[in-house]
């Protein structure tokens, strides 16, 4: 269960290229200003990948005659969505928790009082691996249907150490049994369960450090995460984590500054983090390291909205230092039960102020840049994957503009064609 069929495999060999022509395209290459849009374009996929992606006009003649043509009637195409910040593999659901918070409950009360993430250990580990595949497979064919390409699946709900290595294998089993990329994290610093409750240290000790040794042995950890907070982990806490994981060679992330300022993403930034996620606290010393890190910002609008939070991430300060921004879905049971990155684009523009060609960027380029995968996806560019999404809009701000309506017409992973 260590390998990943969709995921990792190679692109089928021998097959005829195709050619997706009379096409609008956002090729979000980074050395082109804007979405890079190219009108009148074309993408040819070879193998599995991109062969070329541009203008029409500069197809060489060779290519169209060897090709399968494929007429897009004028569509718009973008990378497919990237997905970078998920809880997607999770037993049960919170739906009691969101009755609380309606009757006024914080979030940070609901958690102390044995609620938020530690109510969700239970569920998860009386699951097996066939059984939290099969509650998160509705869960990711929503995502699939709305053009993700690429999703990262975290752990964090097991807090012992077989319940994590379980929460990884069904992530990887997903990318066996879907057509889609999917990337892992190793959150053991989530929360700690209730037989170590006050005693963080100790559980670092007997589950976290040694769970890490354990998912990286077994090739279920692409990149080590942790919960930074008042209700979770101290920065020296997550600092020990981070420590272990670069001995090990893996990438860190983490969740910071979401309910106040413990300095976490400046932290994270420190280890050359991925990303920092969350992020309403961040504070100018924060921004400045993220930036000379090239750490990038993960906004998560649904956790904002779900729990009426009511600071919103710096978002004027992340653009002045030149920080990345990549927005995500948060998918998880108690804080965030979004499963729709069109929705998460919306919301982005909404409630944090970000522009169409943000919040775009941000499902995609930046997505794949937060998981340390922009050399694969992210992009049309020729020797990346040919994940594409072709839309039905007329305009691109139509994807960010429209509230609970799927334009999608096609979707491809790998230059397959799936889905709608």
């Amino acid at each position: 269960m260590t390998g990943n069929n969709f995921s990792e495999g190679s692109p089928s060999a021998n097959i005829r290229p195709a050619l997706w022509r009379n096409a609008r395209l956002a090729t979000l290459a980074p050395d082109k200003a804007g979405l890079g849009i190219v009108e009148k374009g074309a993408v040819l996929v070879e193998n599995g990948r991109i062969a070329f992606a541009g203008a029409e006009s500069d197809l060489p003649a060779a290519a169209i005659e060897r090709s399968e043509i494929v007429d897009l009637e004028g569509r718009w195409v973008t990378p497919g969505l990237v997905d970078c910040h998920t809880h997607i593999v999770h037993g049960g659901n919170r739906a009691r928790e969101f009755e609380m918070r309606l009757a006024g409950a914080t979030y940070e009360e609901i958690a102390r009082a044995g609620g938020g993430i530690v109510s969700s250990v239970k569920a998860t580990n009386a699951l097996s691996v066939e059984d939290l595949v099969a509650e998160a497979l509705p869960r990711l064919d929503t995502l699939l249907a709305e053009g993700v390409t690429t999703i990262e699946v975290k752990s964090g709900y097991g807090l012992n150490r077989a319940g994590e290595i379980k929460m990884l294998q069904s992530a990887r089993l997903l990318g066996h049994i879907r057509p889609v990329r999917v990337a892992t994290s190793y959150l053991g610093a989530h929360a700690t369960p209730v037989e170590y409750k006050g005693r963080n240290g100790d559980y670092l000790d007997d589950v976290v450090l040694p769970g890490l040794d354990d998912v990286h042995n077994l090739g279920l950890a692409d990149a080590v995460d942790g919960f930074c907070e008042g209700i979770a982990f101290s920065t020296a806490e997550i600092g020990r984590v981070f420590d272990k994981a670069k001995g090990l060679g893996l990438p860190v992330k983490l969740h910071a500054e979401q309910l106040s300022n413990l300095g976490g993403a400046k932290l994270a930034a420190s280890y050359g983090a991925l990303s920092a996620d969350h992020l309403e606290y961040l504070d100018e010393d924060g921004v400045a390291a993220m930036a000379a890190a090239g750490t990038v910002a993960v906004l998560l609008p649904g956790a904002f909205y779900a729990i009426h939070e009511k600071q919103k991430p710096p978002v004027e300060a992340l653009r002045q230092a030149g920080v990345p921004i990549a927005i995500a879905t948060d998918c998880n049971p108690g804080t965030s039960p979004l499963t729709s990155m069109l929705l998460t684009m919306n919301m982005s523009a909404t409630l944090f102020g970000l522009t169409v060609e943000e919040c775009i960027a941000g499902a995609t380029r930046e997505g794949a840049r937060a998981l340390g995968l922009l050399d694969k996806t992210g992009t049309l560019e020729p020797g990346k994957s040919a994940d594409l999404a072709v839309w039905n809009v007329e305009s691109l701000a139509e994807l960010v503009y429209r509230i609970g309506f799927n334009p999608l017409h096609t979707r491809l992973f790998k230059g397959e064609r799936n889905g709608r």
